[in-house]
């Protein structure tokens, strides 16, 4: 089965054509990273706009490349949610313009478990169950336990910024440029992780849930004095960011990474599947294998990892397999939806 994968939940507008859920035929991404930088984060109405632009060229980008026809195409998936509704609304509606013009079914999927479904898409032959799920991108960090594709039973999530956010956050405290993942990793590479004691923040009875935002403000009074605002100049030496950079990420990944394996111990756990745009971070992946814990860890590959189409695609086909039939055209895309 040929699927059209269709991803605008946020500022990549991809398309992507994978059969049975795992073959990639094309993986098209248009990025607005360049345009957003100059607001330190995404300019929501700027994004819809740009993804009109850009949806149905990407779309033909990825059938040539592909070397298919649109006529081909057995099942159209989409993101629907969560995300910004601007952009969510194109790619639904695109895809139920195509469901109607090829009279080919269409599914929307969840673009938060489609990112669990990337780490598996290598390894679906040899899938481990129960699994622990950890999503850690920028607008989510949660951790589930995995029954199956599609069965979920949360344990828990940030209670205010997600890991992703956290680091744009801190990048733009320290004066550097959006998105702050990248960057951040590649100062932390040249310092001390042991320099500043940064450690994140603990919620009472929910050994589980997450908190970043205790240590984002402790990482703001250090560079900018204590009680100061984002408005405050740095005060600290140009050499002492790439210290509080590799300190910050040590404490981000110590907490995430102290909370997986307990939680994976706790819930008798076979496996850890890892997805979201933080999951490309080699100084993740090495402090995870470092801990050689006995319980096996995949993450997506690279062009896996961030937004993309061809996890939608993946997702969507075993949602249809499932089910045999698509969604209705009735389908509203949401801003936020549960896992």
């Amino acid at each position: 089965m040929l699927v059209l994968g269709i991803e605008s939940t946020c500022d990549e507008t991809a398309a992507a054509i994978v059969e049975d859920g795992y073959k990639i035929f094309s993986n098209e991404i248009a990025s607005q990273i360049d345009i957003h930088k100059k607001y330190g984060g995404v300019f929501p109405e700027l994004a819809s706009r740009i993804h009109i632009k850009n949806i149905i060229p990407i779309i033909d980008l990825s059938l040539k490349n592909a070397k298919i026809k649109k006529e081909d195409i057995d099942l159209i998936a989409v993101a629907k949610g969560p995300g910004l509704i601007g952009p969510l609304l194109i790619g639904v509606n695109v895809a139920k313009a195509l469901s109607i013009s090829l009279k080919k079914p269409f599914i929307g999927v969840n673009h938060i478990e489609a990112h669990i479904y990337a780490a598996m898409m290598e390894n679906l032959n040899n899938l481990k169950f129960p699994a622990l799920g950890l999503i850690i991108s920028g607008g989510h960090t949660i951790l589930t336990k995995i029954l199956d594709i599609g069965k979920y039973e949360k344990i828990g999530a940030t209670t205010d910024d997600a890991i992703g956010e956290s680091f744009d956050k801190v990048a733009k405290i320290l004066g550097l440029e959006y998105p702050g993942g990248p960057i951040i990793e590649k100062l932390a590479k040249q310092g001390d992780s042991n320099r500043y004691d940064f450690k994140a923040g603990k919620i009472k009875n929910r050994p589980f849930d997450f908190s970043f935002s205790g240590l984002k403000t402790k990482v703001l009074y250090t560079v900018k004095g204590q009680n100061s605002s984002m408005h405050n100049a740095i005060i600290i030496k140009k050499n002492d960011k790439k210290d509080i950079a590799a300190s910050f990420q040590r404490a981000v990944f110590e907490d995430i990474i102290k909370k997986s394996y307990i939680a994976a111990k706790n819930f008798n756990c076979k496996a850890i599947y890892i997805g979201g745009g933080v999951s490309n971070n080699q100084k993740l992946k090495d402090m995870f294998y470092e801990k050689k814990i006995n319980i096996p860890i995949f993450f997506p590959k690279k062009d896996l990892s961030l937004d993309n189409a061809a996890m939608i695609a993946g997702l969507g086909y075993q949602k249809f397999k499932k089910r045999i039939i698509g969604d209705l055209l009735s389908l509203h895309p949401l801003s936020s939806i549960p896992l």
